[in-house]
């Protein structure tokens, strides 16, 4: 209920009674409760209060005073203590010179004395950045590229730099530029990105600790980097070319894996043959080497013998591996030509026949038998004698 409603008792907010002439509390008295209350709280005994028990000059007493400094005193403790958590450092400047920069826990300071700094040193920041910008081979590259970065040395961060993230971001620009303005296109775009924020962090860091920020940089990330809007399409062409050549030369070195070694492997092992083959004339030169140092040893002992010997040897030799006899008469310009190879066919057909077997003839004919082999001798000797007798008979007629 407000004080001025009906049936407020005719009440004022000062608690007194309204009245025709009653106007505001007084001053001094509002002055004397709160020195009554204020002692009491701060248990500095009983207050004398009245009017009438007031000085002449109306001041306060010590007491009070005592009272002020004491909550002014806490007031200022409270302002001065300040907690550090694990994640922060301080750094406290005493007059503006530096004093010491304090780790985790309960801290006071002494303004105005003093002051501090506390900043969160652990705590991963990150700053992003797109811009467009020309490469070494003259064409235009959109990079878009964020910085992680914390605080590594508090006193620098708070007295060497006035704006340390405005040095970052400048100096983050600067970095960028120059390593990508010293880069080809195709190495910005395609493998060379992961080496690309290598530099810039190696070249930023390099920028910051010049500066005097007191920042340490964590990691660059490479987001995304491509050519402008107006010719992507045509670079998204020459990329998938670039791939295809390379899938190309992936398909050519797997099978030069599988034909490479097939082909050594043949190498080897006509090397190999190539070796058994010359160990084998070699030894083979040797033995004829040897038989003929033999040969001529016999020879010189017995030259005729040793010259017929060869010469029956030789005509073995040949005529072993024909079926065709050419027999010459001596004292005669005639050659009797054999077909030992027809006779024998012959002889064998004759011999299937009588026995009632059909035989090829493509076939050839068949080994003979030891009797049949006398029986064709003996016509080829007679045979031989027939035509011997009639050579000399046609000699010894007149």
């Amino acid at each position: 209920m407000a004080w001025n409603e009906p049936g407020d008792n005719n009440q004022n907010p000062w608690g007194g009674k309204r009245g025709g002439n009653q106007g505001p509390p007084d001053l001094e008295e509002v002055f004397r409760k709160l020195q009554i209350a204020l002692g009491r709280l701060l248990g500095l005994g009983k207050v004398s209060g009245g009017r009438d028990n007031r000085s002449g000059s109306g001041a306060p007493s010590s007491s009070l005073w005592v009272g002020i400094a004491l909550l002014a005193g806490a007031i200022y403790i409270w302002n001065a203590i300040y907690v550090v958590d694990e994640r922060e450092r301080a750094v406290v400047l005493r007059l503006g010179k530096y004093v010491e920069t304090v780790g985790p826990g309960l801290r006071i300071y002494f303004p105005p004395f003093e002051s501090r700094y506390k900043r969160a040193v652990t705590q991963i920041s990150t700053y992003r950045i797109s811009q467009a910008m020309l490469t070494e081979d003259e064409n235009i590259v959109e990079v878009a590229m964020s910085v992680q970065y914390n605080i590594s040395n508090l006193e620098n961060y708070v007295l060497k730099d006035a704006n340390p993230e405005q040095s970052l971001r400048e100096a983050t620009q600067s970095a960028l530029r120059h390593v990508v303005g010293g880069s080809r296109m195709y190495k910005v775009l395609t493998e060379g990105r992961e080496v690309l924020g290598e530099e810039i962090k190696t070249r930023l860091q390099d920028y910051l600790n010049v500066y005097g920020s007191g920042l340490n940089v964590v990691k660059v990330n490479i987001e995304s980097s491509q050519p402008p809007r107006q010719v992507l399409a045509a670079f998204d062409d020459v990329i998938r070319a670039r791939e295809e050549e390379q899938q190309e030369k992936n398909k050519a070195e797997a099978y030069a894996n599988q034909v490479v070694p097939e082909a050594r492997g043949d190498a080897k092992r006509v090397l190999e043959e190539a070796q058994a083959y010359r160990q084998e004339s070699i030894a083979k030169a040797n033995g004829d080497a040897s038989r003929f140092d033999q040969l001529l040893t016999e020879y010189q002992k017995a030259p005729a013998i040793t010259r017929e010997r060869l010469y029956l040897e030789t005509m073995q030799e040949i005529l072993g591996s024909t079926s065709k006899v050419l027999v010459d008469i001596k004292g005669s310009n005639n050659l009797m030509y054999l077909p030992l190879d027809k006779l024998m066919e012959s002889s064998a057909t004759a011999g299937k026949t009588s026995t009632g077997e059909q035989t090829d003839k493509s076939a050839g004919a068949a080994p003979l038998s030891r009797e049949e082999l006398s029986s064709l001798t003996d016509q080829v000797t007679s045979e031989i004698n027939k035509r011997v007798s009639r050579i000399r008979k046609d000699r010894s007629a007149p």
